[in-house]
């Protein structure tokens, strides 16, 4: 995988196990969304992705919890484990990954900084389901906490899928 574009490796480990893939997106608004989507061909295996900034759209398009969002916050590991898991059911697709942080440069508290960032992974079915949630502290402006995120949740993804 050195040097390989990590973006075109997942596309080609999708494709090959006919496998489709779904998004759900807070801080990165998108960006993990277009940047599998520069790979030609996603439409193979890209179901498609919500962003969901608002926690209104959290609930109503995801279904988290009115409990996780305010026992844990709407960045959590518990809020990127059920937006990963409502966008995999919502859009029918067999993975499914969530981001959620803070990409700043405000809204940081002490507790959850900028750069305070959760990806959730889901992979497989019933027993052989892999669910992966990972908690990241990013350095740099907006736009490089977002980039670092799709990356990070490409990564986290082909981990998942044994590349």
């Amino acid at each position: 995988m050195a040097g390989e574009n990590p973006f075109v490796l997942l596309a080609g480990i999708l494709k090959e196990r006919g496998m489709t893939l779904a998004t759900a997106e807070s801080c990165t608004g998108g960006l993990l969304s277009s940047l599998i989507t520069d790979v030609a061909g996603s439409s193979d295996y890209f179901s498609g992705g919500v962003i969901a900034y608002s926690n209104e759209v959290k609930k109503n398009l995801l279904n988290v919890s009115d409990e996780t969002l305010e026992r844990y916050g709407a960045v959590s590991r518990q809020t990127a484990g059920e937006m990963a898991e409502g966008v995999r059911k919502r859009l029918k697709s067999s993975a499914a990954v969530a981001i959620t942080g803070i990409a700043g440069p405000a809204g940081g508290t002490a507790r959850k900084p900028v750069g305070t960032v959760y990806i959730a992974v889901i992979t497989g079915r019933g027993k052989s389901q892999k669910i992966i949630v990972k908690k990241f502290l990013f350095k740099g402006k907006r736009l490089e906490v977002k980039k670092k995120s799709a990356r990070e949740a490409v990564l986290m993804l082909l981990e998942a899928l044994g590349a």
